[in-house]
């Protein structure tokens, strides 16, 4: 099972939902980058529950740095950060092994992985998981600390009316629904020349790390698919100055798999949870026959709230990744 990403900005990520603890452990960042403990909590807290909407289980997501820090230090050795699960019901999960929840990841994980493969809380598919990109996410903004990073939820449920996202997440909430939505995120400062043609392009080293986030099914940059219904002549990017500035940005800030020093815009399609309080008709394999699940467990009636500290996370460890390769 390979779970690491990058060669220059490296990240290797272990644990699961309802193991003991979980962390990640990053390669390549440099020796006298400033980092405790206390840089995480920002981007740690947009990520918790609490908010209506999302998952009653709270957990402290207290970082521990256990190596590659010495007196608030980097010392150019790999960094791990561990978290420990402090608030779990793994009961839950048990009769999901035979009865697997419809569009969740049960049944392709028993085909790969076989009958003992730790399916609690979601195991290593769980969106639990993305506390640990959050926290890599950290250490790679020290890295692009040039870049401003703005993340921001553009559609809930097909809503594009921010006044109106909560009713729409409270209407599916009552119903034992979940409802899905849209964040776009953008970086500003990060440069020029970053990416190269074709493989590592931009879109591609980006679009690799954000296919990673449990529950993202699309990834668009710039004007992305409307972008499609514009002629050339509308849709072209001016240039307006020798810095490059251009006067519109379908291109999203890269043109050729190379950031122009434009803002970098993408847009993140986030699925609604598959795991919802509604009777669901799916395949049980220890009676061989289609039969309802009611699905226990506590669980976000919109992930999309609690996601996009967790996009903005994943561009800056893009961005570092082809930041170190200069």
């Amino acid at each position: 099972m390979n779970n690491s990403f990058g060669n220059n900005f490296r990240i290797e990520i272990y644990g699961g939902s309802h193991t003991e603890s979980l962390g990640v452990i990053i390669s390549g960042v440099p020796a006298g980058i400033a980092l405790a403990e206390s840089d995480f909590e920002a981007d740690l807290s947009r990520r918790r529950s609490g908010a209506k909407g999302t998952t009653p289980r709270r957990e402290g997501d207290v970082p521990h740095i256990v190596s590659g820090v010495e007196c608030g230090t980097t010392t150019g050795e790999k960094i791990e950060i561990v978290f420990y699960n402090e608030n779990t019901r793994s009961g839950d999960y048990e009769r999901l092994r035979n009865h697997p929840r419809p569009s969740h990841a049960d049944l392709t994980a028993r085909h790969k992985f076989g009958d003992e493969f730790d399916l609690r809380g979601g195991g290593i598919f769980s969106g639990r998981m993305t506390l640990l990109l959050v926290a890599a996410g950290v250490v790679a903004k020290k890295i692009t600390a040039h870049a401003q990073y703005t993340s921001r939820i553009v559609e809930i449920g097909g809503c594009r009316e921010v006044e109106q996202f909560d009713s729409v997440v409270a209407a599916a909430q009552r119903d034992g629904d979940s409802v899905g939505g849209v964040i776009e995120c953008q970086i500003k400062g990060a440069g020029r020349d970053l990416g190269e043609p074709f493989f590592d392009s931009v879109e591609s080293v980006a679009a690799h790390l954000l296919f990673s986030v449990p529950a993202v099914k699309g990834v668009e940059f710039g004007s992305g698919f409307a972008g499609v219904a514009l002629r050339g002549s509308e849709r072209n990017d001016r240039i307006i100055d020798g810095e490059g500035t251009t006067a519109t940005n379908h291109e999203g800030g890269i043109n050729g798999g190379i950031t122009n020093g434009n803002p970098i815009v993408v847009r993140v399609a986030v699925k609604p949870t598959p795991s919802i309080a509604q009777p669901q008709e799916t395949y049980n394999f220890a009676t061989q026959c289609v039969e309802s699940l009611t699905i226990g467990g506590r669980h976000d009636a919109c992930i999309v709230l609690r996601c996009a500290v967790v996009i903005e996370a994943v561009m800056a460890i893009a961005l570092a990744e082809l930041t170190l390769s200069l």
